[in-house]
């Protein structure tokens, strides 16, 4: 099936920013998070407040995470406040490996999620459906040369989309409503048959 996704634009940013607007469920899921991460449990030094804010993006984000205390005890370890806060984009793959049992998970759409519900403009939200997206204009007006894989490293990643931004003249946007015009394209035009249609992992 061809595709035909409209091209970037300043309109077209704001057409999709006004339905996210509409979204009531987002508004209040995001409501919630934001009063979890910013006013109860701002800080990251005490594993229950990280159990916390582990299982509630969990289950609002539907990341698939079975086990979640290995993770939040990994977070606490690695002592990340001042990190999250100076935007230290390392971190997500610092948080996103985590060993459960004799296993070791790769979480990376979870840790950009946990990262970016304490620090939206600096850490942008990796999905599938904003991959989706990010591939399919590089393959159509190469906005930026970059190999598949390379969206899964997340330095990488918000390069990639800072160089979208930049190519359709986008700068007077955040990269958090840049996130959120990529993700609603994506969930139009690549649709998954599957599941909850959240803002999951693959």
């Amino acid at each position: 099936m061809d595709i035909d996704i409209p091209n970037p634009s300043i309109e077209q940013v704001e057409i999709y920013l006004t339905k996210w607007d509409g979204l009531e469920n987002y508004h209040l899921q995001e409501d919630a998070l934001n009063k979890l991460f910013f006013e109860l449990c701002p800080k990251n030094t005490d594993v229950i407040d990280i159990l916390l804010k582990a299982s509630t993006l969990n289950d609002f984000y539907s990341t698939n995470i079975f086990s979640i205390y290995p993770v939040a005890r990994h977070i606490c370890a690695l002592d990340i406040d001042l990190r999250l806060k100076a935007g230290d984009v390392t971190l997500v793959g610092d948080i996103q490996y985590v060993t459960i049992g004799d296993t070791l998970k790769n979480f990376y759409s979870f840790a950009s999620k946990y990262c970016s519900h304490h620090n939206p403009l600096d850490y942008p939200i990796y999905d599938s459906y904003v991959d989706e997206v990010l591939r399919y204009f590089r393959n159509r007006d190469n906005f930026s040369y970059f190999q598949d894989g390379d969206l899964k490293d997340y330095v990488k990643f918000k390069g990639i989309l800072i160089d979208f931004r930049a190519f359709y003249g986008l700068e007077k946007y955040n990269l958090k409503q840049i996130d959120q015009y990529v993700w609603q394209l994506g969930k139009e035009y690549f649709p998954k048959n599957y599941g909850k249609k959240k803002r999951g992992d693959k």
